[in-house]
């Protein structure tokens, strides 16, 4: 590699002068080796020489590097390499390739602080041209101890070229494993923060000083510690700068920072995930690189869960890369008539269908048409299907990715990140090919993905639902619990839970319930889909309304093959066949197994099937199957397993932490529960064969239970309905509706009256609460004190209806009867308010200055 010597060097240092002619060009020869950096990127201040020739790591030639030297001293520092001649380069053949190297030493201590500024700045571009050799000329500019220590002193310099120079050379010394560390334990991250603030830097510095930390951050250590400075935000801006160059170190350094867990939340706090959403769209110009960069930042962003939900709210969709040889299994249908992805057929003309499938393509080719009336949604899923059926039918899909994957000795964790359109078309496509392990990845990704309505009801468009009910049957068991997992997210909204009931979803998934080998993790699963489903309280709205979805409108030009009026169809047949089809498959087997899972099961799978078991006993025959199994043993598990675990009634109202979650799922299997038990009590075949005492001493010991109170309310009803059924005089602790009111009602109002936002709700609340107080049920006032009613009330007094001060002030009144509860009410403020009620005169003074002459003041 050649040294390019400044010319008012040669002037200061005249021992020098018997070696360089002021008239002539030196040649100092040198070979480049074969040496591959990390960065494969060139300054953007070098020629195309260097760019063919250096990082060419096949490239191994004689370079000469010439310095332009005046005669009156001047100096015409000329950067730009030249080809010498065929016979110049013969000529220096027997020249030594160390021949520059003596100079070596002088332009390192040209760094020095002590020298000009500008003897400084020409050194450190000397360096930065003979570093660019490869490793062996990087290791003779390391030989110098401290070097690196002046190369990153002149990041401080005010010269545009010396930093250039200092960052590029810090660039290149860094792309070497050896020397690695000792860039960043000099200071190096901490001088290139310093100097990406800047608001005045060259593309040129931003792009050296990007591709620096580009290197550092290889290593972990390294990667930690820039997260941990401003760089962050200083990437994601660079992201937006105008230099292609810089955009792509930035987005490398950031997919870099990404690898390591413990930079996510600093990166996604500082917004990078749409900055780089924002690369990938397909409206946005960029290079390969970037999109590259930005790609695989995203994808090791989206291994957490909730940031992969921020990802998919930008419009990106992880799809999993199957390879391209799965994709050749994929047959289009052939003498088909043209539909819509989910089956629904278009208006058939007088033609015949399309042999080979074309009438679909050219479909999908002139959707965007204006003589075609289709909501959005239906037109993204026929362009998306079209344009990945063809890239399918040509072998287009992932054909750059065919020799990596070659390379690589697995697969399965490789994913993709594309548009929504063309994400939901994609993974929808694999679901119909042959090979099982693309079939549960892309049931996996369609799970993932189903976070909204948007979705949810995007992959019902493009036909995913279709394929998932088919392969619930399928005999691999990853596949069936990745479609299971699938179909579950899905059947979160009702429109798309429609559609999978149509598709026969129900015999399949009792089908399997029936197989006592069934892991937990897929019975979960299943029972949530039929507890959707099989939805008494869906299922009376579903015969009042039938509305558009997301203010949708019918297609006139789309129909169904089996339906004249428009897409929805007639309510009344689909009801009429739901409920036949529900009453085929809930034979004695399948209301069997549910009761089974009631009785042994956890509290999350007794509430699914309570609720399932619910549903059926709005079928009347069903009735004589479910007294059959022994339904009343199931129940009494249920009401007595919560109690195992010390979730008794706490005076101090105090539960441990740990027993936070369970004690909710507790009370939401028993909610359920006590609502099949009411629903059961209907009907007298039933009433015939349980002891209600039994139960009802169950549900009384729950309604003085920690259970949360909202799981009370199915509790207290069907205490109540119990009641009148049981012996007139059963021997009772205290009357049911007592209990009722101290457990259930009162902690409701009071609740009613903190929460609420509606001024209506809270005078309802506490005009009720006043009339029980008022009939002198016993313990109601200790109750009420007991459930910190008292700082609501005296708000209430000041901001309330007139009728709520009146009810509130009568509640306050009765409880300063206790003594005990004067501290609370004097804490409340009650007597500032008091006082204020009384002096404005309003029309309940009286009350107010009775209730201030009780309370100790």
């Amino acid at each position: 590699m050649a040294l390019t010597i400044p010319t008012h060097f040669k002037l200061k240092h005249p021992h020098l002068k018997h070696r360089l002619s002021n008239t002539h060009l030196e040649l100092i020869t040198v070979r480049t080796t074969r040496t591959r950096r990390p960065t494969t990127r060139t300054p953007s201040s070098f020629s195309t020489y260097h760019h063919n020739h250096i990082f060419n790591p096949k490239s191994c030639s004689t370079r000469t590097v010439l310095t332009r030297v005046s005669g009156d001293g001047g100096g015409a520092f000329d950067a730009t390499p030249q080809q010498s001649m065929p016979s110049e380069i013969e000529a220096l053949k027997g020249s030594s390739p160390n021949f520059g190297d003596g100079y070596l030493a002088l332009f390192v201590r040209m760094l020095g602080l002590d020298n000009d500024s500008l003897d400084r700045e020409q050194a450190v571009v000397a360096l930065w041209k003979y570093s660019l050799g490869g490793k062996q000329y990087i290791d003779a500019i390391m030989q110098f101890h401290g070097c690196i220590n002046l190369i990153i002193n002149l990041l401080k310099s005010e010269s545009s070229s010396a930093c250039e120079a200092a960052a590029g050379l810090l660039r290149t010394i860094s792309s070497v494993n050896l020397y690695r560390d000792l860039v960043a334990e000099s200071g190096a991250i901490e001088e290139l923060t310093g100097l990406l603030s800047q608001s005045s830097l060259t593309s040129e510095v931003k792009e050296q000083s990007i591709c620096t930390l580009w290197n550092l951050s290889v290593d972990e250590k390294h990667r930690v510690k820039i997260a941990n400075t401003d760089l962050v935000p200083l990437l994601i801006k660079s992201l937006d700068d105008e230099d292609i160059k810089v955009k792509e170190a930035a987005g490398g350094v950031l997919a870099n920072l990404a690898l390591s867990r413990s930079n996510h939340n600093i990166m996604v706090e500082a917004g990078v995930i749409p900055k780089l959403a924002k690369l990938l769209k397909p409206d946005v110009e960029g290079s390969k690189v970037i999109r590259k960069e930005a790609r695989n930042a995203l994808l090791e962003l989206a291994k957490d869960e909730y940031y992969r939900i921020l990802v998919l709210e930008e419009g990106l969709v992880r799809v999993p890369k199957i390879g391209a040889a799965a994709y050749r299994s994929f047959r289009p249908v052939l003498h088909s008539w043209p539909s819509l992805p989910d089956g629904t057929e278009v208006e058939r003309s007088s033609k015949g269908p399309s042999r080979f499938g074309a009438s679909e393509l050219l479909l999908g080719l002139n959707i965007d048409g204006k003589n075609i009336d289709i909501e959005e949604v239906k037109m993204n899923a026929i362009v998306g299907r079209t344009q990945q059926q063809f890239l399918a039918r040509i072998g287009a899909i992932e054909i750059e990715d065919e020799k990596q994957s070659e390379n690589e000795s697995s697969t399965s964790q490789r994913f993709t990140l594309l548009p929504w359109v063309d994400g939901v078309a994609r993974l929808v496509l694999i679901l119909g090919l042959e090979d099982e392990s693309a079939i549960a990845r892309a049931a996996e990704s369609i799970a993932d993905a189903s976070i909204n309505e948007h979705m949810r009801v995007s992959f019902k468009e493009a036909g995913a639902i279709k394929y998932l009910v088919q392969l619930l049957d399928h005999r691999n068991d990853a596949v069936q619990l990745a479609v299971t997992r699938a179909l579950e997210r899905l059947s979160v909204s009702n429109y798309v839970c429609q559609k999978i009931e149509a598709e026969g979803v129900i015999y399949p998934l009792f089908n399997a319930l029936k197989h006592s080998e069934i892991n937990e993790s897929l019975m979960e699963k299943n029972l949530d889909i039929l507890a959707r489903i099989l939805d008494s309280s869906k299922e009376m709205k579903s015969k009042f309304y039938d509305g558009p979805v997301n203010g949708s409108k019918k297609g006139l030009d789309v129909i169904s093959p089996n339906d004249t009026t428009g897409l929805a169809g007639n309510m009344d047949e689909i009801t009429i066949s739901k409920s036949t089809s529900r009453k085929d498959v809930l034979d004695s087997a399948v209301i069997a197994r549910l009761v089974e899972i009631l009785k042994t099961s956890s509290p999350n799978l007794q509430r699914k099937a309570a609720s399932i078991l619910e549903f059926v006993t709005i079928i009347e025959p069903c009735m004589d199957k479910i007294i059959s199994v022994d339904i009343e043993s199931a129940l009494d598990a249920v009401f007595q397993k919560k109690f195992s675990n010390d979730m008794e009634y706490d005076i101090d109202g105090q539960q441990p932490e740990a027993h936070a979650l369970e004690i909710e799922e507790a009370g939401l299997a028993i909610s359920a529960a006590s609502r099949l038990l009411t629903k059961l009590l209907d009907f007298e075949q039933f009433r015939q064969t349980i002891n209600p005492t039994r139960f009802t001493k169950l549900l009384r010991r729950i309604l003085m239970s920690n259970i949360p109170l909202q799981n009370k309310d199915w509790v207290a009803a069907c205490l109540v309905k119990l009641s009148s059924l049981s012996v007139p005089n059963l021997d009772f602790e205290n009357p049911i509706n007592m209990e009722v009111t101290l457990y259930e009602t009162i902690p409701r109002l009071i609740e009613q009256i903190k929460t609420s936002v509606s001024p209506e709700a809270q005078e309802a609340a506490v005009v009720e609460l006043n009339r029980i107080i008022s009939e002198g049920v016993v313990d109601s006032t200790r109750a009420v004190a007991a459930q910190g009613a008292i700082y609501p009330l005296v708000k209430l007094i000041e901001e309330g209806s007139t009728r709520a001060v009146d009810a509130g002030l009568a509640i306050l009144y009765n409880l300063s009867m206790d003594s005990e509860n004067h501290p609370a009410i004097l804490a409340a403020g009650a007597v500032p308010a008091l006082r204020r009620i009384v002096l404005s005169q309003r029309p309940q003074w009286i009350r107010a200055l009775h209730l201030l002459r009780t309370l100790p003041t």
